[in-house]
């Protein structure tokens, strides 16, 4: 089994790389492989709804890591995404990001288990959260859980390591994740199949 991180921090070894390596920590001692993407610093374009990837499956635009995110993604069976919160919202960066990987190529990413993991300084957590996991659930993909809000609170790396119940919530969402794929891989070998889809039914509000 592997999960796919993707880092939506430009600092890569910053506060939200602190949180999500707890993550990958526990899911590694948990027999549980991981891939990191990290968004980095460089200009992220943000999605023109040219629906050339509807024909394709990949974006036109290939000077950063969307497609091989997206490949990725394929291939793996979980997703956590993390981000830090600014003006109490995930990174600009990132949702322009995952526009792109979500933007009409996520038909293959139904059914795998995802989260979302947010850092911040004080406040603006949750709705961070919130932001993050509607990318998950308009896909079909079941939102894992943990103890708590995923966050973490801190300034720097070494503040977040102090947030001991935040770290602690980390390593429970990892163990939720595992348990969650292996709950689907048993159901899978005794021939429970994610639930068939109907034609999607598509209602504008302007007549």
């Amino acid at each position: 089994m592997r999960v796919l991180l993707i880092n939506g921090s430009p600092h890569e070894a910053g506060c939200t790389y602190t949180a999500l390596m707890e993550v990958a920590n526990r899911l590694h001692e948990l027999g549980v492989e991981t891939d990191l993407v990290q968004c980095g610093k460089n200009p992220v374009q943000d999605c023109i709804a040219c629906n050339k990837c509807v024909k394709t499956g990949s974006c036109i635009f290939k000077d950063d890591a969307v497609n091989e995110t997206i490949e990725l993604l394929k291939k793996a069976d979980g997703l956590v995404v993390g981000s830090p919160v600014y003006y109490a919202g995930p990174s600009a960066r990132l949702t322009a990001f995952l526009d792109r990987v979500f933007y009409c190529k996520s038909a293959p990413y139904a059914g795998k288990p995802a989260a979302a993991v947010v850092s911040c300084r004080r406040g603006g957590a949750s709705a961070s959260f919130d932001r993050l996991n509607k990318y998950f659930t308009i896909c079909g993909m079941p939102v894992v859980s943990s103890q708590y809000w995923n966050s973490v609170h801190g300034n720097t790396p070494d503040e977040v390591r102090q947030d001991l119940e935040g770290l602690q919530t980390m390593r429970t969402l990892a163990s939720n994740m595992a348990w969650l794929l292996r709950c689907i891989e048993v159901g899978r070998q005794q021939g429970i199949q994610f639930p068939e889809r109907e034609p999607w039914i598509k209602t504008n509000f302007i007549r």
